[in-house]
């Protein structure tokens, strides 16, 4: 039961203060009675009007109770709700070569590229999403999940030079397509997030780009780099590590390619602001879609109240008109 003007309850509050004033004005109304002996009194007890002498108060109260409740609006609600999710696939694809520790972004590529991915992951909770990653070989580090804490803790621990070293696009691609294409949902998306080129694998980025059209695949290309052709690359020196500005090699085309022959988009990143603002354009155009059918009625109840009220009031009446009469 919920009530539409609630706060009219706090005058609830009043019923406790009116009884403990009746209860010090009962004190005050104690007479007595100087006689000589009390042996005439023994054994008479108190009658029955006497007991139920304070029936006339308790039922006013309850009275009032009843009225200060009918006006905060009881109310009782039938409803039903039908709602119909359906989730969206997705396969994140990412680049983990040692290029990806190029430091043009905070704190580098790889890092900002898990922890920007990581927030997209927690806008997404109906959506079974999964993870492959790539370098000269690519391989599956998460399958498709609504379990997104594993996801999260899987990608957390992936790392450049866990694999062999070298940029297998198309191989990553592949892998992505072959944990979707037996997906039953109407939505099928690759998010792939590369900084170079192609140069190793058996499949090229534009063969898997087809193989992704053919079932109905959509692919998000990202492209990551700074815009200058340069980015500051951590190398190890037998004195340490030092930084220096070592070439972009990002196959731009192909990215492009990938993404029209698939029905996808391409996105260029070239700071943490920017990629993602990226993930927040993908998570907007591939939103899960969701309809809902409710029904809500709301029933009032303050009629019964009411009438326990007016009973209470007729009831405190008649007692005081007849059984409790003070006045002849």
């Amino acid at each position: 039961m919920t009530f539409l003007h609630p706060h009219v309850l706090w005058l609830l509050l009043l019923i406790p203060a009116l009884a403990l004033f009746y209860i010090l004005w009962q004190r005050k109304q104690q007479a007595t009675l100087r006689t000589p002996s009390l042996q005439l009194l023994q054994g008479a007890g108190a009658g029955w009007r006497v007991r139920l002498r304070h029936l006339v108060l308790i039922l006013r109260l309850l009275g009032l109770s009843a009225i200060i409740i009918a006006l905060a609006r009881p109310q009782s609600s039938t409803s039903w709700t039908e709602s119909q999710v359906e989730g969206i696939d997705i396969m994140l694809t990412m680049d983990i070569s040692t290029s990806m520790l190029a430091m043009d972004f905070e704190p580098n590529r790889v890092e900002a590229a898990k922890e920007v991915a990581m927030r997209f992951i927690a806008n997404r909770p109906n959506d079974n999403i999964g993870l492959v990653v790539f370098a000269g070989e690519s391989f599956t580090a998460c399958p498709l999940t609504q379990d997104h804490a594993t996801l999260v803790n899987r990608l957390s621990q992936m790392k450049p030079g866990i694999i062999e070293d070298q940029t297998a696009i198309g191989s990553g691609l592949a892998t992505a397509i072959s944990r979707l294409k037996d997906s039953k949902t109407k939505s099928k998306v690759v998010i792939l997030l590369t900084d170079g080129a192609n140069n190793t694998g058996n499949i090229s980025p534009s063969m898997a780009a087809e193989l992704a059209k053919t079932l109905g695949i959509s692919v998000y290309t990202i492209g990551v780099g700074s815009g200058s052709g340069e980015a500051p690359y951590p190398i190890e020196t037998p004195v340490g590590t030092v930084v220096r500005n070592m070439p972009v090699d990002l196959d731009e085309p192909t990215m492009r390619q990938i993404a029209e022959i698939s029905g996808g988009e391409y996105f260029r990143a070239t700071d943490n602001q920017s990629l993602a603002k990226i993930y927040k354009e993908i998570d907007r155009l591939e939103k899960t879609k969701l309809s809902t059918r409710s029904y809500h009625k709301v029933y009032e109840q303050f009629a019964f109240f009411v009438l326990i009220a007016a009973l209470c009031l007729l009831l405190e009446w008649l007692l005081r008109s007849t059984i409790f009469r003070l006045n002849p």
